[in-house]
């Protein structure tokens, strides 16, 4: 397949045959298959394709960079200052807890032979993730997509909301180590509070009473790290469509801070460049169903620069050198799949 045609894949299903494109989310409530990719600042594309079906990745081609040739937005010395200035936030009332991240990026060595969907390949096998996939809109493929086309990658082990009929759900991340041992009883309270805020938010559009928590502080294992993930549930209200879900629920609670518009405030001063992508929401939406991932562990392609987010989440319980070390750990497969350094572990 042409590297200038415009494709996504999710779920085992390629999508082909552009129809589309447009930011109002209220047509992800009309017919069709719909490839979704919402910015952190609230940005969004959606793209409609015509022909969905199940298929092999398709693979493409892909000349990564350097390892040691990325920059980041923050160097260790300015993410500790981060997490003091939030811990200091913290201790006046303002806020409980903010997920404080970083944008990394390098110039590509050949974006001509640097094609989106060949990175995403690379994902599949060396960061599988069941959330995984990508979007490649080329620049030009439609007149509502920006200059630069939109190019996302995403190998995201983390459920924005999961749609099927009038069944929603949520499964916010908060807790990473290497192992469960490396887990604390920080980590665990912090998704505790990050639970609240989503039945928070998803409460705003649901029927009353139908909120529930079938799942709290469980262990999921993924490439060289572990996660406490918790599931949050809720049947829409009838009159909720997309405009009013995303509304209540956008950006993800697990990576803003609660309560979320003091978190969004603080970060806003904070952190010194846009998330873009990352953090944002990425997936597919047909009908009443749909499965968008919060968008972390994700590649995006600006001009001839691949970027990529990284970040932990601050409380009052946090020291600052382990969350950056926690940044380090989530960034670190992933930034060697990308640049071509990975390797299979021995068995």
């Amino acid at each position: 397949m042409s590297a200038a045609e415009p494709l996504a894949y999710f779920g085992g299903h390629l999508a082909r045959g552009l129809v589309d494109v447009t930011d109002d989310l209220a047509a992800l409530d009309s017919r069709g298959w719909w490839a979704v990719v919402a910015d952190f600042e609230g940005a969004v594309v959606c793209a409609r394709f015509s022909d969905v079906r199940p298929a092999p990745h398709p693979g493409g081609e892909w000349a990564g960079p350097q390892a040691t040739a990325w920059t980041s937005s923050m160097d260790r010395a300015a993410y500790l200052r981060a997490v003091e200035e939030v811990r200091r936030r913290i201790s006046l009332g303002d806020v409980y807890q903010v997920n404080v991240c970083r944008v990394m990026s390098t110039v590509l060595p050949d974006p001509r032979r640097s094609d989106i969907a060949g990175l995403s390949a690379r994902l599949a096998v060396g960061n599988p993730a069941p959330y995984a996939g990508f979007v490649r809109l080329p620049a030009g493929a439609h007149p509502a997509l920006p200059p630069e086309g939109l190019h996302v990658a995403t190998a995201s082990p983390e459920l924005f909301l999961r749609r099927n009929g009038g069944t929603v759900e949520s499964g916010p991340i908060k807790g990473t180590g290497r192992t469960a041992q490396d887990l604390t009883d920080k980590d665990a309270a912090e998704n505790v509070m990050i639970v609240d805020l989503v039945r928070n938010d998803l409460g705003a559009v649901s029927r009353t009473g139908s909120v529930t928590v079938p799942g709290l502080l469980e262990l999921e294992a993924h490439p060289g790290l572990v996660h406490l993930v918790s599931t949050v549930r809720a049947e829409l209200r009838h009159d909720a469509g997309w405009p009013e879900l995303m509304a209540a629920t956008f950006p993800p609670g697990s990576v803003t801070g609660a309560p979320k518009s003091s978190a969004l405030a603080i970060l806003a001063e904070l952190e010194p460049v846009p998330r873009g992508p990352y953090c944002g929401a990425i997936g597919w939406a047909q009908d009443d169903r749909a499965v968008l991932a919060v968008g972390i562990r994700t590649f995006w392609l600006a001009g001839t620069e691949l970027r990529f987010g990284t970040g932990a989440g601050i409380t009052w319980g946090s020291d600052a050198a382990r969350e950056w070390a926690e940044t380090e750990l989530k960034a670190e497969t992933l930034l060697n799949v990308a640049s071509g350094t990975w390797q299979a572990a021995s068995t």
